[in-house]
């Protein structure tokens, strides 16, 4: 054996002892896979971060854009990449909490994934077709159960934010008769609301703010903790009454499951010191979302919990994919 092969080994052999990766990380362009289209509230905090990660990890970092499936084309694609920590998912809670929660997928939210870093945290925002006679939330609830079939919402697909917010506000008020109708993305359920095909819909700030501000949609309620920063005069929810409604989209990174730890944790390092920046943390903002971090270990316990949550949702609802 030559000394560069001896050597090698040794290194390899030192590695593995040490539990760290044998090659150095990252040595390659790294891909983050986001599970809707290009243009979206999604992908535009996908793209924020990749730029932030190329600076820190001193390779390229990229956005690869796999829709379809409400998530489940994307997760399917990570779960089955290599475990090396070149090839990451930009996932939210309806990949990795709803969407399984309602039904069984090809891939495992929780065992097919290592759990790398929160991000972000965006509430969803209720809104109605400016022709609804309703300017908060009790006046909609009492709309709703005087004319109920005058009413229906919109969502962006069985298993999304929009369709499991609008499942717990019918839950919370006792509305059961409001009709669900799901569309193959938020795009085309915003737009039958604002032509009011549909009256209701639970959109994320990201979506909806630009047609609250334009006055085709009107803002009912915030679905979240607190107020958002970019509508403060929309109260929320539970300030009007209507408890329980706090849908959470969060965000997060994803790797394959088995990937190295110390590769995880490396990259959590790099998004962490990201996410501190200011200037990340405004534009993330401009997106209508709040920047949360996190150990790998804390998002692990957050999907856990949160499928529960979701799980118990679908239950009560009786809720069924299609």
């Amino acid at each position: 054996m030559n000394p560069l092969s001896r050597r090698s080994l040794l290194a390899a052999m030192v590695a593995a002892t040490l539990g760290t990766p044998a090659l150095a990380f990252p040595d390659r362009t790294i891909t983050i896979v986001v599970p809707t289209a290009a243009g979206g509230g999604n992908d535009a905090m996908a793209r924020v971060l990749a730029q932030g990660l190329s600076v820190a990890l001193k390779q390229p970092v990229v956005v690869d854009n796999k829709a379809g499936a409400n998530g489940a084309i994307a997760a399917e694609f990570v779960a089955k990449a290599a475990a090396d920590g070149h090839t990451l998912m930009f996932g939210y809670v309806a990949t990795h909490a709803m969407n399984p929660a309602l039904q069984k997928l090809r891939y495992d939210p929780v065992k097919d994934f290592e759990p790398v870093g929160l991000v972000a945290y965006s509430p969803v925002l209720l809104v109605a077709h400016p022709g609804v006679k309703a300017t908060n939330a009790r006046e909609l609830v009492a709309a709703v159960r005087a004319a109920p079939d005058k009413f229906s919402y919109a969502s962006a697909g069985n298993g999304t934010a929009p369709h499991f917010a609008a499942e717990l506000f019918k839950q919370s008020t006792g509305l059961g008769s409001l009709l669900h109708v799901p569309y193959k993305g938020a795009a085309p359920a915003v737009t039958d609301t604002i032509g009011g095909q549909t009256q209701l819909m639970f959109p994320s700030l990201f979506t909806a703010t630009p047609y609250v501000k334009a006055g085709k949609l009107r803002a009912i309620g915030v679905a979240g903790s607190k107020r958002s920063a970019i509508l403060p005069d929309v109260p929320t929810l539970a300030e009007q009454g209507v408890a329980g409604v706090d849908v959470g989209q969060w965000y997060g990174l994803f790797a394959p499951a088995g990937t190295p730890r110390a590769v995880v944790d490396q990259i959590n390092k790099a998004m962490n010191t990201v996410l501190n920046d200011p200037a990340t943390i405004k534009k993330l903002e401009d997106h209508g979302a709040d920047v949360e971090t996190s150990t790998p270990q804390q998002l692990r316990e957050l999907v856990q919990k949160e499928l529960a949550r979701w799980r118990k949702v679908v239950e009560v609802g009786k809720l069924k994919p299609d």
